[in-house]
């Protein structure tokens, strides 16, 4: 008996992902729905070999599903998941408006998965689960096998992070500027503040008070909750003129003493990662290589000899897919692990 999942936003870039990785990493379903706003209704999908015809999100009922995976803004977050939540059916957000809930479990599989035993047994829970932020999802994977080993004292991290991250709008922004450049049309920013083609731009979400922007708050927050309350971290986010994945220069302090090379065998060992490592051109991982991959890639593993027991490390992922969907299928994987059944077979 396969389970039911609904997929809310599902015509855009990570709802479409969402669809896909369902597919091909084979979970078990006996029916998959697509949902969105009323204007995308009868929009075909694909799902595998299948096709999907998209339905109204404001006319269905998710008491008959197990699961809904939502990629449709924070507002939808906070409009439905509730709901949804109150009709006994699990809503894994991929928005922000979840994650610093502190009834919401913040998850990452390969990093903290059994926080859900504690949320499977809560018989009062919400009935959400939170995803990540794209770069904070990546980040931890590769800081999670280190901390275990020598504990992290403080990160500092850089982001290159492409213009998928900002959604459909984006990724059409700067195909158009590209090629507007070429034939000499003014590059003219919409969804960014300045031209993103052939630049880059130390701007991701608002900025804070303390100057930080939300999406260097959002990494610092949730890799505390995910990870360690204890770490120290800072970052700055840039969007680079890349469509698909996310990179990231992590500067890493610990508490033991670790080498490069020890750092490299335990990263080899652990979940989710690749590691690509060689000291020569092109022995590195970059982000044309992760898009369309399910792993971490890291790379350009060193130690840093300014501080004590210091580490550098370049961190590439698909952010559409590790960063966001495949994320959150595999907390359903993981939820079906602890052996949650199906409504159908209770």
């Amino acid at each position: 008996m396969g389970y039911r999942v609904a997929v809310v936003g599902a015509t855009g870039n990570v709802g479409r992902e969402m669809l896909n990785i369902l597919a091909e990493r084979k979970f078990p379903v006996s029916e998959v729905v697509a949902l969105a706003s009323s204007r995308s209704v009868g929009t075909e999908l694909s799902f595998g070999d299948k096709r999907l015809k998209v339905k109204n999100l404001d006319d269905f009922d998710f008491s008959t599903c197990d699961f809904a995976l939502m990629s449709a803004g924070s507002q939808v977050a906070k409009d439905w998941a509730p709901k949804i939540g109150a009709a006994g059916c699990i809503a894994v957000d991929n928005s922000s408006y979840w994650r610093y809930n502190s009834d919401v479990p913040l998850i990452v599989p390969e990093v903290n998965a059994h926080v859900l035993d504690t949320f499977l047994k809560d018989a009062h829970r919400k009935n959400i689960i939170a995803n990540p932020n794209c770069s904070t999802a990546q980040l931890v994977v590769a800081l999670k096998p280190l901390h275990d080993a020598a504990t992290i004292k403080r990160v500092v991290v850089s982001t290159y992070q492409s213009v998928s991250g900002a959604g459909k709008e984006a990724v059409d922004e700067l195909w158009d500027q590209t090629k507007g450049i070429f034939v000499n049309d003014r590059a003219t920013p919409r969804k960014f503040t300045k031209q993103i083609a052939f630049n880059v731009i130390p701007h991701i979400d608002v900025f804070m008070e303390d100057g930080y922007t939300k999406e260097e708050w959002k990494m610092m927050v949730e890799t505390k909750k995910i990870l360690d309350p204890k770490i120290r971290l800072t970052a700055t986010c840039v969007r680079v003129p890349v469509f698909v994945g996310h990179s990231e220069a992590v500067n890493i302090e610990f508490e033991k003493p670790i080498s490069a090379d020890e750092a490299r065998d335990i990263l080899r060992e652990a979940d989710g990662i690749s590691v690509i490592d060689k000291r020569e051109p092109g022995g590195y991982a970059t982000p044309v290589e992760a898009a369309g991959e399910y792993d971490t890639y890291v790379s350009r593993i060193r130690e840093d000899v300014t501080v004590e027991n210091g580490l550098a490390l370049w961190v590439v992922s698909d952010n559409l897919r590790k960063g966001a969907a495949l994320n959150t299928v595999q907390i359903l994987e993981a939820l079906v692990a602890r052996g949650l059944k199906p409504k159908a077979a209770s």
